[in-house]
């Protein structure tokens, strides 16, 4: 019998790429700062808060719970800066002139927290198509930004965007599902057994 497994996220694209892949759920919360740390890369960064989710996700688990707890992060980069979620409509103008025209890294850290926790990370690389001001303005008032790191979302309006992509999308997307599903694997949660 497959362990049951906790998602330690409210991120509801995280869900529904488990789902997208057929593995059965639930979801938990977890608060963990996420400042990062003076001089940590930006791919530590993601796979320490990757890693402390899933850890703190275990720790609030019940006791007779022998469920596992999967735990992602995800970052977008220009020039080493990691960009976060815009905070106002001027922040968001900001991060889409520096995404603008460019090629940008995003890192996606996934980590299993069972006996012990395991780990692993996606790096893609998104080019932008040159972004105008109006094209920029009118993203922001369709309110898909806001909860977005660096201010956009691959799997809605901001694909308009980008024109070439290097690595995973649902890395990009925020659970990279080939890392995932190698993790989930080991913990004896196969996408693939039992389904057919």
């Amino acid at each position: 019998m497959q362990p049951q497994l906790h998602l330690a996220s409210m991120s509801p694209r995280r869900s529904e790429l488990l789902t997208q892949i057929g593995v059965v759920h639930s979801i938990i919360e977890v608060d963990v700062d996420e400042t990062p740390l003076t001089g940590e890369s930006p791919d530590t960064y993601v796979l320490r808060l990757a890693q402390s989710k899933a850890q703190a996700g275990k720790a609030a688990l019940n006791i007779f719970d022998t469920g596992v707890v999967l735990a992602a992060d995800t970052a977008v980069v220009v020039d080493n800066t990691i960009l976060g979620k815009p905070q106002h409509r001027e922040e968001f103008l900001e991060m889409m002139q520096l995404l603008s025209g460019r090629e940008h890294l995003v890192y996606s850290g996934v980590a299993l927290a069972a006996e012990k926790i395991t780990s692993s990370l996606s790096t893609s690389k998104v080019t932008f198509c040159q972004i105008g001001p109006e094209q920029a303005a009118a993203y922001w008032l369709s309110r898909e930004p806001a909860d977005k790191a660096g201010g956009y979302g691959i799997q809605g309006l901001g694909a308009i965007f980008i024109s070439r992509i290097e690595g995973s999308y649902s890395g990009v997307m925020g659970l990279p599902l080939y890392e995932t599903a190698q993790l989930l694997t080991q913990a004896g949660i196969d996408p693939l057994k039992d389904r057919y």
